[in-house]
């Protein structure tokens, strides 16, 4: 029987809540498994909500290259060249139509192509985007550009309850157009992120992608994550690992959970799984 290792072609792994905790650091602990896993020749690719260009400094500090998802499945490219190799964009017309209604509703959209931020006014939200994810947003004319930027993501940002009830409402509307990702990052729990997204859009639809072109089969991916964005991951790889901090409902789905985030589950992991030849996985 071959070994867990010599089955593993691919170690996928979420950002926020499984790599970096609420101090938006990488433990050296972690930053030591990852090493062992790519000196063992597995590939090592991100899978995030985030955007591309907010998972660059991620990429760097683990030294990774090849190609990592981003916007929630919408794009999967190499940040440090910006080759993609699959996008999923919301239509011209689809993007007219939300700006339109967020206008009329008075709710915060922000908009995203493959490597730009675009907002239309300095609100709460913008630092979180210079802090946190590294990105200067542009200040624009939603109407000017709609039609000259390929949108990957929209994205509401939640906090009172008042901006909350909107951004359901929103949704409610436009649930049968587009797909939509509530997730939250450890460092701001209180805020609910929703990603607004081209219809089919998802982790796992990208991850089709992204084997296909490295050549190797969904069931040779072992993939690690916290968030109900990566439940359509854990269908379909041959080793999906929980976070202890993650949703009950991804721990039901998963093969193995791990420790949480502030104790380097994503070592853990990686120690008992990938390198302990007496681990074996559970039916």
């Amino acid at each position: 029987m071959k070994s867990i290792k010599s089955r593993v072609k691919l170690l996928l792994l979420d950002i926020d809540g499984t790599l970096l905790s609420e101090e938006c650091t990488l433990s050296i602990r972690d930053k030591k498994a990852l090493a062992l896993v790519s000196a063992s020749g597995i590939k090592i690719s991100l899978s995030s909500g985030r955007a591309a260009p907010a998972c660059l400094p991620i990429v760097d500090q683990l030294s990774l290259d090849g190609y990592h998802i981003s916007f929630d499945g919408a794009l999967v490219s190499n940040p440090k060249t910006n080759q993609e190799v699959y996008a999923k964009p919301i239509s011209d017309q689809l993007v007219e139509q939300i700006i339109d209604f967020a206008h009329h509703n008075k709710t915060n959209l922000e908009l995203f192509s493959a490597n730009r931020h675009f907002i239309e006014r300095e609100i709460w939200t913008t630092d979180i985007y210079r802090q946190f994810f590294g990105i200067q947003p542009i200040i624009a004319n939603f109407a000017q550009i709609v039609r000259k930027e390929r949108i990957i993501k929209g994205t509401l940002i939640a906090l009172s309850p008042e901006e909350k009830t909107k951004a359901k409402y929103f949704c409610r509307h436009f649930e049968n157009h587009l797909t939509f990702s509530w997730a939250k990052i450890p460092a701001y729990s209180e805020v609910e992120f929703i990603n607004v997204l081209s219809p089919g859009v998802s982790k796992g639809k990208a991850l089709e992608n992204l084997v296909a072109i490295l050549g190797i089969s969904l069931a040779e991916v072992m993939a690690i994550g916290d968030g109900p964005n990566d439940a359509s991951v854990f269908s379909r790889v041959g080793l999906a690992v929980a976070m202890g901090n993650a949703h009950d409902e991804l721990k039901a789905m998963a093969h193995y959970t791990t420790l949480d985030v502030d104790h380097n589950g994503v070592a853990a992991a990686i120690n008992q799984i990938l390198f302990t030849p007496l681990y074996s996985l559970r039916d």
